[in-house]
């Protein structure tokens, strides 16, 4: 089964991957980009905790930080290997790789946090972690001019469901990396039938073998 890869390139190489050894077809088609955002730079002191929640918040928060890091919390295990590969052991990761498992496994008594993340993030994360946030990059809009034929799509932002949906009735039922991008996508008139449980890799790779069954079996 053709599956259409719409991320960043920077992280499409992985999901393809993976989908090829659970014996898909992947197809890249790149929707979005990632742009660091200029001039930023931010501090940790006074903070407890840092919270990243994607392999480019902590690329980007290694290029913007001034100073030491404190502890480090990371949504899922892609994270937090990202973190290792640059010498941070996260002091928590969720046993559910979501931002939601995330804030409910939350250390009690955290003190003070700061999200750093991508402009126009959902601040549902901040706002259940009384966290301030730091804008670090943007996902911006990057359609293509046609799209490949395939039988699923993944989705795994609302700017990708955005681009995806200029295609209309070419466009493949739709997988979701979580819950916003979900509404996203449906908000743009995109049909998703499949959401992953957990925002990472793994999770994805689930919801795409879920998607695939029950299309096989319609």
């Amino acid at each position: 089964m053709r599956v259409l890869v719409t991320r960043a390139r920077e992280g499409a190489d992985r999901l393809s991957s993976r989908l090829r050894e659970a014996g898909f077809e992947p197809i890249e088609c790149p929707l979005v980009r990632i742009e660091p955002l200029r001039g930023v730079r931010f501090q940790t002191a006074g903070y407890d905790w840092l919270v990243l929640t994607s392999r480019v918040a902590v690329r980007e928060a290694r290029r913007c930080l001034e100073g030491p890091w404190p502890k480090v919390a990371a949504v899922g295990p892609g994270t937090a290997e990202a973190l290792r590969e640059i010498g941070v052991e996260p002091a928590y990761v969720p046993d559910v790789h979501s931002q939601a498992g995330l804030v409910a496994g939350f250390p009690s008594g955290p003190g003070s946090v700061l999200f750093a993340g991508a402009e126009g993030a959902s601040m549902a994360l901040a706002e259940a972690l009384a966290a301030d946030f730091v804008p670090l990059y943007r996902t911006v809009e990057s359609p293509s001019t046609s799209l490949p034929a395939a039988e699923l799509a993944v989705v795994a932002s609302a700017s990708a469901a955005r681009a995806l949906s200029v295609f209309g009735e070419q466009v493949p039922p739709c997988v979701s990396i979580g819950p916003s991008t979900s509404a996203a996508a449906r908000q743009a008139g995109l049909r998703v039938v499949a959401e992953a449980r957990a925002s990472d890799l793994d999770g994805l790779i689930q919801a795409v073998t879920m998607a695939a069954s029950r299309l096989s079996h319609s």
